[in-house]
C-alpha cells in the first residue's frame, strides 16, 4: 500500500520541486519547460534520478538542465505531545 503523504513527511521526505528545461527535437534552437513535483529525500534525492533517468532513456527531448528546490515541511522537532484538549461548543 502507497504511503500516504504525511508518512513521507514523517519519514524524511520533503517537497521537491524541478524544473526541467530540454531542447525539443525538431526545433532544437528552442527550449521547453517542464515542471516536476514530488516528495523526495535530500541530499540524494532518488526519485528525481530515476524520473531524470527514464526521461533520458524513453523521450525524444534532450534535457538542457534542471534547477529545483527542496523544502522538508516536516522536522522532527515540529511535533509536540498535547496534555489536554478543549472543546468549545
Amino acid at each position: 500500500m502507497p504511503k500516504t503523504e504525511l508518512e513521507l513527511m514523517l519519514s524524511g521526505y520533503g517537497l521537491m520541486t524541478a524544473n526541467i528545461y530540454y531542447r525539443m527535437p525538431d526545433f532544437e534552437s528552442l527550449l521547453q519547460s517542464f515542471a516536476w513535483q514530488e516528495y523526495d529525500v535530500a541530499p540524494d534525492f532518488p526519485r528525481l534520478i530515476k524520473f531524470l533517468d527514464f526521461w533520458d532513456r524513453t523521450l525524444d527531448g534532450a534535457i538542457h538542465s534542471v534547477q529545483f528546490s527542496h523544502r522538508q515541511l516536516i522536522a522532527p522537532g515540529d511535533w509536540k505531545m498535547t496534555d489536554g484538549e478543549f472543546l468549545i461548543n
